[in-house]
């Protein structure tokens, strides 16, 4: 398991940074006020050892988790031996694990800072700064007091980066990280956590048939095949869903209804065999990985099949990937529409488990 520690003043952005780190990569965000304001708003002040015991318990349950990583956010005095030791014991947690520790420092003038300290994602995520003059005096109190920028050569760590991020938007700052670290991005597992499958009502067949006209009339006007499901009519649609085999199912991404899938075949007594017949993604969502996390999550919910099918278009190079990345090989013949449009046959054996 990888730690990303984000270090700096106060305001200078780690919180941030983080947020759209986390867009990028396999990466949850931890960020040290998580703790801190529901300590303060429980016991009515600040309680170090209790925000440390909260801490201890995150972390310990995150490792078990299948993420690459955790963001962990935190103002380093580097005048005070005691945030390096206690630096040293977080880090040393996760290597133990095996994984590798990030450091990023963030610097910003203070002017910066300052406007950065009345923001609205700032005081929406941590209720105690919504003071502005008490956040600001106590910002300003902190960095007079210790020193939160670290000298030249002071960080001895291998995988350590300082930024000067006082003109750098936060997404800006999140891709310099990533590369500079060379680290993976979103997950199957990142993804998966935000999937679900809906099933589709009677009632709700026009409406599938909406999302599934504006999804495939790219290629319906790029092939012209009259059997296009960009063309098909609601009584098709209402037979397919009629089938007790088959079933329709929008596919959710954290409640907004992205795509859809159909899953099953026309032969009830094949139970060990199913069809994927059509899964498409709205214009709008697609690229996010979101029908290849639809096509794992029905290999997991269905593991009474042992053989999947499905067809598509030879032309479209993207979703023969696709396909073949969730396992699936090419079978069968080649089958002309048009001049333009070919379709092939795919099929995916699961493998028997030892």
């Amino acid at each position: 398991m990888d730690l990303i520690v984000i270090i700096g003043s106060g305001a200078v952005g780690k919180m941030t940074v983080g947020q759209e780190l986390t867009k990028i990569t396999d990466f949850r965000l931890f960020h040290n006020h998580m703790m801190i304001e529901p300590v303060l708003e429980i016991f009515g002040k600040f309680d170090g050892s209790v925000v440390s015991k909260l801490r201890e318990d995150i972390f310990e349950a995150f490792m078990k988790t299948e993420y690459q990583g955790l963001i962990f956010t935190f103002m380093w005095a580097f005048d005070m031996q005691q945030d390096w030791d206690y630096i040293k014991g977080v880090a040393e947690k996760f290597e133990a694990t095996g994984g590798t520790v990030y450091y990023v420092e963030l610097v910003a003038d203070r002017e910066v800072r300052i406007e950065r300290n009345k923001s609205e994602n700032r005081l929406n995520n941590k209720p105690s700064k919504r003071d502005i003059v008490i956040s600001e005096d106590r910002m300003i109190r902190e960095e007079t007091n210790f020193r939160l920028v670290s000298r030249e050569g002071e960080i001895p760590f291998e995988n350590y980066i300082k930024i000067d991020n006082t003109n750098l938007e936060p997404d800006e700052v999140a891709r310099m990280i990533k590369k500079r670290f060379n680290l993976p991005g979103v997950s199957l597992t990142h993804i998966l956590n935000h999937l679900r499958f809906e099933e589709v009502s009677d009632e709700n067949l026009e409406f599938l048939l909406e999302m599934q006209k504006e999804s495939f009339m790219p290629l319906y006007k790029k092939y012209h095949d009259e059997m296009s499901p960009a063309i098909e009519t609601i009584e098709k649609v209402r037979a397919r869903a009629a089938v007790p085999s088959r079933q329709y199912f929008f596919i959710l991404k954290d409640g907004a209804r992205v795509g859809v899938i159909n899953i099953g075949n026309n032969n009830p007594d094949e139970k060990d065999v199913s069809c994927i017949s059509p899964i498409f993604i709205l214009p709008k969502y697609q690229n996010q990985g979101l029908a290849y996390a639809a096509i794992m999550k029905a290999f997991k919910d269905y593991p009474e099949v042992k053989l999947w099918k499905l067809d598509t278009i030879l032309e479209e190079k993207g979703n023969c990937h696709l396909y073949e990345k969730c396992g699936f090989v090419r079978v069968g013949e080649e089958h002309p529409v048009n001049d333009k449009m070919t379709l092939i046959e795919y099929e995916y054996k699961v493998p028997k488990a030892e």
